[in-house]
């Protein structure tokens, strides 16, 4: 069979990668189609995918919503030859559009429930919509809840497996506790007047965390000059292997925050929106500590992290919280090719 993937962002390419390794394996045709996303087509390449990249969507509001028609018609010219018997994108309007233009079903994937413009954009059109079972909107007849957290389709312990010989690549000695900080752009629609962490809080947090830790920063947006020396410089398919032994992530990015929980990594989220998986996380299983971005909440989550860094068992207690995690999850892959199977 012949199955059309949309590739919107990074992350998706990571949830799709060992999907369409195994269904290739299977014998069935895979095209990949990919929107210049930050570093998408970049991690496409790194893991050898021939992709075809129909450029981007731009970077607000405006400029997102008045290039959907140009999207779509680059899906539909490049897929149009291609037949597929399926498309399946996440949260991918332009795969929803396509597919009922083409008489085709379509499968998507979603766990963001901020993302209300985009859904009522592609929910009209398919065939059904997958989600963790925490996701918090009821999508009617065809919501699918699978269980699972979309990260777990690439770090479930069947696709991942942490490798110390990569720590040496960021020169970090096994024994030397260190924090990753993650900051996001804040450029999709669903975040779009949402700044995220202040200079001040993340300012603060470095000076505090590098008193106990090293701290390495990850960032969408451009580092100003003074946490140059701390951005993280490690190949981007290998950014993983890197997490799983980080003593702690610090940062307002949803699905590394996901991941790391998913590594047994503790986690400090400042984020404005109230999400499933967010919600689930923390209050069910304790893995991720989430905090408001206001300003108090910020000088809190600071705080916060500061005094896990001072428990000697942080690891250990994170572990135990991941196997608890595991124990009621599933591997996502496997799952999903089981689901589209029975759609072909």
């Amino acid at each position: 069979m012949r199955l059309a993937i949309d590739i919107g962002h990074p992350a998706h390419v990571h949830f799709f990668k060992h999907f369409i390794r195994e269904m290739e394996k299977k014998g069935h045709e895979c095209l990949i189609t990919a929107v210049d996303k930050d570093i998408a087509c970049t991690l496409l390449d790194a893991y050898g995918f021939a992709y075809t990249n129909h450029g981007a969507y731009g970077r607000t509001a405006l400029q997102k919503f008045s290039r959907i028609p140009v999207m779509d018609y680059r899906l539909y010219r490049t897929v149009k030859s291609f037949n597929p018997d399926l498309f399946l994108g996440v949260a991918s309007i332009r795969a929803a559009h396509v597919a009922f233009l083409m008489r085709k079903r379509c499968v998507i994937f979603d766990d963001t429930e901020t993302g209300k413009a985009g859904r009522a954009l592609y929910l009209p059109f398919v065939d059904y919509v997958c989600t963790p079972p925490c996701y918090l909107n009821d999508l009617g007849k065809k919501h699918v809840r699978s269980p699972g957290y979309h990260e777990l389709a690439y770090l479930h312990p069947d696709r991942f497996t942490p490798n110390p010989n990569v720590l040496k690549e960021v020169g970090i000695s096994p024994d030397e506790p260190y924090v990753i900080m993650r900051f996001v752009a804040w450029e999709a629609v669903h975040d779009l007047g949402h700044p995220g962490l202040t200079m001040e809080t993340k300012r603060r947090a470095v000076e505090a965390f590098s008193k106990c830790a090293r701290v390495f920063i990850s960032s969408e947006q451009a580092l100003p000059a003074e946490f140059e020396p701390y951005r993280i410089s490690v190949p981007i398919e290998k950014i993983h292997q890197v997490m799983a032994y980080a003593s702690l992530l610090y940062g307002d990015s949803c699905t590394m925050s996901t991941e790391c929980a998913a590594l047994g990594v503790p986690v400090i989220l400042v984020h404005y929106a109230a999400l499933g998986n967010m919600i689930e996380l923390d209050q069910t299983y304790g893995c991720i500590l989430t905090y408001k971005g206001t300003a108090e909440d910020q000088r809190r989550s600071v705080e916060k992290g500061i005094s896990l860094l001072e428990k000697p068992d942080l690891k250990a207690r994170w572990q135990q919280k991941r196997a608890r995690l595991l124990n009621n999850k599933i591997d996502v892959t496997q799952w999903m090719i089981e689901f589209v199977s029975d759609q072909l």
